[in-house]
């Protein structure tokens, strides 16, 4: 087996910072300590003053494959992912068609098995009549069920409340939710058109999408897992309100309702909408600078336990169209690790934080099998970062098929310099190496 070796880099792990090696073998860790040099190996690379992370673990993208793929695909997105430091990858349901099925969830890892740079998993969707076929979901296998309660994606909105209590008190797995409450935004859309019309300015999006939409919902489901003991993840808080939910004293692994922040809440407020426009438009809504404060110190207190990027790209014809047109969500998977290391240089959060956020905890709540630490035995999804490589992203260096960014011109001073997924480099200084695709993601679930 191939063997690469590591050098004086700047170890990440479980909230320590220490200068050491690393031996890769094969797909796995063979050794980290302080005096591997002598270690015979195919391959060394000399990290001396960059910062070795385990690679991210992002559980909430949207590759819009099969049926979108106009605006992206597993190959495309993959890439873009293991290029900003991602190595894992936990896929939505809305895709065309919706995966409400297990025959059509497995012809998602099939089609991933011979495209996907990193390694994934995917969820199967819910819908108001799958039940039976959500209960036949392989939970060492499977990431999750995903619940979309709200009306972010049209027919995969969960809105029976039969159906929702059968699920929550029948599935024994995780189930993820987007919770926004349809009614509150239908009511908020009437009002805002009786305002603008059809002209409805996208400042609006965030009274239309409102923190009452978003409580109302996440609270119900709260409210559904605690009466039933279900494992809860809540996706994309967006709101200070709703931090009240979460428990920030439980250790991780023995939570069973726990929530998710995105890059995008963290970064953008509703000042930003005056620039950004649609570009910016998610589902949750980006809101207050006084949300986006709470959240990050939601991430800090332990309230929220993830942090992920929600990437869901389009293409920019299709965004620019007016508010009622143009789609939510926006490329981030290539940017997610940088811009919270830009948020680490601004002293906002530390590395150790960022390295627990989007590695050891994802591996953790989904209780992934062997990947999110750089320990010895693991395999070898691993990161390194020059720390002060400035640069700046530019349509030419945008990996994602949609081809822009809502970063598009900010500088971010850390860069990815390699990228290794399962023991292979997949990423090294802007070349992409498609030799080996990455692997399915497994659980360790009774």
């Amino acid at each position: 087996m191939k063997k690469t070796l590591i050098l004086n880099a700047n170890i990440v792990n479980e909230g320590k910072v220490w200068q050491g090696d690393l031996l890769i073998k094969g797909e796995r860790i063979e050794k980290t300590g302080n005096n591997l040099a002598t270690e015979q190996a195919d391959s060394i690379i000399d990290a001396k003053g960059k910062y070795l992370i385990p690679g991210a673990i992002d559980d909430q993208v949207h590759f819009r494959e099969p049926g979108l793929t106009h605006k992206a695909n597993i190959f495309s997105e993959s890439r873009a992912a293991v290029a900003g430091g991602v190595t894992s990858f936990m896929e939505m349901p809305n895709t065309s068609p919706p995966v409400f099925t297990q025959s059509l969830l497995e012809d998602k890892y099939k089609i991933a098995a011979h495209s996907s740079l990193a390694n994934y998993s995917f969820f199967l969707g819910a819908s108001n009549d799958n039940l039976d076929e959500v209960m036949k979901t392989n939970l060492q296998e499977v990431c999750g069920l995903k619940i979309f309660m709200g009306s972010s994606t049209g027919n995969l909105l969960v809105d029976n409340p039969q159906t929702l209590e059968a699920i929550f008190s029948r599935f024994p797995g995780l189930i993820a939710t987007h919770c926004e409450d349809e009614a509150t935004i239908r009511k908020n859309m009437e009002d805002a058109k009786a305002q603008y019309g059809e002209e409805v300015p996208i400042a609006q999006h965030p009274i239309i999408r409102s923190e009452e939409a978003c409580y109302l919902s996440s609270s119900m489901a709260v409210e559904l897992a605690k009466k039933h003991g279900t494992h809860l993840h809540i996706l994309h808080i967006s709101t200070a309100k709703e931090l009240a939910l979460f428990d920030s004293n439980t250790p991780l692994e023995k939570k069973k309702i726990t929530a998710e922040a995105c890059v995008h809440h963290l970064w953008f407020n509703d000042a930003d909408y005056k620039t950004l426009g649609t570009l910016i438009k998610w589902n949750p809504a980006v809101k207050k600078a006084s949300d986006q404060q709470a959240i990050l110190a939601g991430v800090l207190a332990n309230k929220i336990d993830v942090i992920a990027t929600d990437h869901a790209p389009h293409l920019m014809e299709e965004k620019k169209q007016s508010y009622f047109k143009a789609p939510s969500g926006g490329p981030l998977v290539q940017h997610s690790v940088v811009a919270m290391l830009e948020m680490s240089h601004q002293g906002k959060i530390s590395i150790e934080r960022v390295v627990e956020k989007m590695a050891h905890n994802p591996s953790i709540l989904f209780r992934i099998k062997d990947r999110g630490f750089i320990r010895e035995g693991y395999f070898a999804d691993l990161v390194l970062v020059d720390m002060n490589n400035p640069w700046v992203v530019e349509e030419k260096n945008i990996l994602a098929k949609c081809g822009w960014s809502p970063f598009q011109g900010q500088t971010f001073k850390s860069s990815v310099t390699h990228t290794f997924v399962s023991g292979y480099l997949a990423y090294e200084n802007g070349m992409i190496n498609n030799g080996q695709m990455g692997q399915r993601l497994l659980f360790d679930r009774k």
